[in-house]
């Protein structure tokens, strides 16, 4: 059998890249802690931050690093890291104990060390194609991310999608980045060094065909398998989520829908994640000569 993606109409969604106060993202006892305040846990994720916003990706603030005081020397090269940026930067840290990280953190992988952020407001997709950027590229490879409600599952379609070299990411309107402690923790940081964009998605399809690009939606129905599929740059990759999936406008615009199939009989679907990896790596295959 193949991947299976549910058909849903489009939706009206007006934009707003406003920063809201709370996540989108369906709450649950893991999420809660992060849905009025940003933290992120741990030095891949802050170090994943301080890159992003050096390299002109990230605008997102630190406000201050939380750090264990017992971890001074354990723990003491990162200690002297973020002391050494905390001026560029404009954050303060403090020392605290164990306990008090313990609270504000969701599972034990923080090291000890946890950022309180600012927002990231993201750009309209218009906006990040006029700016000489990662958008700009005429040779791309791009994917547009819809319908997934779960800030892990989330993640780590970004984590996958980051390390088979996608150039930039377009997101449907909503307040993705409200629960970026978790998007980030999932995506091993990927999430705050990864160009991103906000557009319609039915919109971003004719944005990217304007600019020669080819559309590809995973999917089954009409679909060719994607070691068949053409997969060269310059590309957008659509990838739904298991229970929204792509819209039919969306769908109708695509040149190609692409499913990925299985080694047995399975009448079940791939998360997002796992479809956005195999999708992924199967485009930096057909493009590995490059």
């Amino acid at each position: 059998m193949s991947d299976a993606f549910v058909n849903h109409n489009s939706r009206n969604d007006q934009i707003d890249h406003t920063p809201s106060d709370r996540s989108d993202f369906p709450v649950s006892k893991e999420c809660e802690k992060f849905n009025n305040h940003t933290l992120l846990e741990g030095m891949t994720s802050i170090s994943a931050l301080i890159n992003g916003i050096r390299d002109g990706i990230n605008c997102r603030t630190i406000e201050k690093i939380y750090f264990d005081r017992e971890k001074m020397h354990s723990k003491g090269k990162e200690l002297g890291f973020l002391r050494a940026v905390s001026t560029e930067f404009g954050f303060e840290i403090e020392l605290t104990d164990a306990d008090a990280i313990d609270r504000m953190t969701i599972g034990s992988t923080h090291g000890g060390i946890v950022a309180h952020c600012g927002e990231r407001p993201l750009p309209s997709l218009e906006a990040a194609f006029l700016k000489n950027g990662t958008f700009a590229c005429s040779d791309g490879f791009f994917v547009m991310l819809e319908g997934i409600e779960d800030p892990y599952n989330f993640g780590y379609a970004l984590r996958s999608l980051y390390a088979a070299g996608v150039d930039g990411v377009i997101l449907s309107p909503r307040n993705w980045m409200g629960a970026a402690g978790v998007v980030a923790r999932a995506s091993a940081g990927a999430s705050e060094r990864l160009p991103m964009a906000v557009c319609e998605p039915d919109n971003a399809v004719k944005m990217f065909h304007e600019r020669q690009y080819r559309v590809l939606c995973a999917g089954i129905r009409d679909s060719v398998g994607l070691y068949e599929a053409n997969m060269k740059r310059p590309l957008l990759l659509v990838v739904g989520g298991e229970k929204r999936g792509i819209s039919r406008m969306v769908l109708d615009q695509a040149d190609q829908v692409v499913r990925i199939d299985y080694g047995r009989d399975f009448r079940g679907s791939l998360s997002a994640a796992s479809a956005a990896t195999v999708l992924g790596f199967e485009v930096l295959r057909q493009n590995s000569s490059k």
